[in-house]
């Protein structure tokens, strides 16, 4: 019994910890006040205020554009990459292709960020592009990082799944590409919804790679609260976090919903097919029963 309350109080406590924040950061985005810890009432105008920020927008939309690129750029990468370290067993260079998947996991961003710079002005020098860095040198330096993740998440996923329900698809004359799009694909959905998710949210947030890669014009959004925040905290920036947090939690249940009725419609399907089997094996009659005269 007290081995059951310890464990609900450290769940409370570590929700708290967790959602307490953004909480208050909602509430005091209808802060009234120019002081950002100070109560002044209950107002909109910082919402309001937004749309004359054209500065601040910006950055909003080239976040949340970068954000959309990575997150897809990364999902096809990461699974191309946990397909290889999954399905093909053994090759040449498989330990030190797994490393170098999985490098950006536990290097420093820091390392990550200025390799990645010298290597855009090495390429720049010798065949003249990146010109000029910006949103597509952002993108790179993101997909590179996130593509990580979704490889470790689908590899994981891959690592469950049944292989014989393939097999027998192929057995039944499916072409691979067919199994692979409309068996493999559907049952390691909600891996690569995961990996989308934390490569959009990943790439939202980051702030060291893109001080790095940016170039004039391409500031993001945590370059831009980075430089507010030196300077203090402003009421508009408790407003857009809001409008971001409030994005993000609605992609995340709408990924989620449909994730979810994906699967039970695959699953239903699926008992669908059995009972059918089972009742056409019951109707069939039994060839070792002797026909009566």
């Amino acid at each position: 019994m007290n081995r059951f309350r310890f464990s609900n109080l450290m769940l409370v406590f570590g929700l708290l910890f967790i959602y307490a924040p953004m909480v208050i950061l909602v509430i005091y985005s209808f802060n009234a006040s120019q002081l950002v810890t100070v109560w002044g009432g209950w107002s909109v105008k910082w919402y309001v205020g937004l749309l004359d920020n054209s500065q601040l927008m910006g950055s909003v939309m080239r976040s949340l554009e970068i954000a959309c690129y990575t997150a897809i750029a990364a999902v096809a990468l990461g699974t191309m990459a946990a397909f290889v370290l999954t399905r093909i067993s053994r090759f040449k260079g498989r330990t030190f292709f797994g490393g170098l998947v999985t490098a950006p996991l536990v290097m420093p961003e820091v390392i990550t960020g200025l390799s990645l710079l010298l290597l855009f002005v090495a390429m720049a020098q010798l065949i003249g592009w990146p010109q000029e860095r910006g949103i597509m040198t952002i993108w790179i330096a993101h997909t590179t990082f996130c593509a990580a993740y979704v490889a470790v998440v689908v590899s994981a996923r891959l690592r469950e799944l049944d292989l014989s329900i393939e097999e027998a698809a192929m057995d039944l004359g499916a072409r691979p590409w067919k199994v692979f799009l409309l068996i493999t694909i559907p049952m390691i959905a909600p891996s690569l919804a995961a990996g989308g998710m934390m490569s959009f949210a990943l790439s939202l947030d980051d702030l060291v790679l893109a001080s790095f890669v940016s170039g004039p014009g391409s500031t993001t959004l945590p370059m831009e609260v980075f430089s507010a925040v030196r300077l203090g905290v402003k009421p508009e920036i408790n407003a857009v976090a809001s409008l971001i947090l409030l994005a993000v939690s609605l992609a995340t249940f709408l990924v989620w919903f449909f994730t979810r009725r994906a699967e039970n419609n695959r699953k239903r399907a699926i008992q669908q097919a059995i009972e059918e089997s089972a009742a056409d094996a019951w109707k069939q009659p039994d060839p070792r029963r002797a026909p009566t005269a």
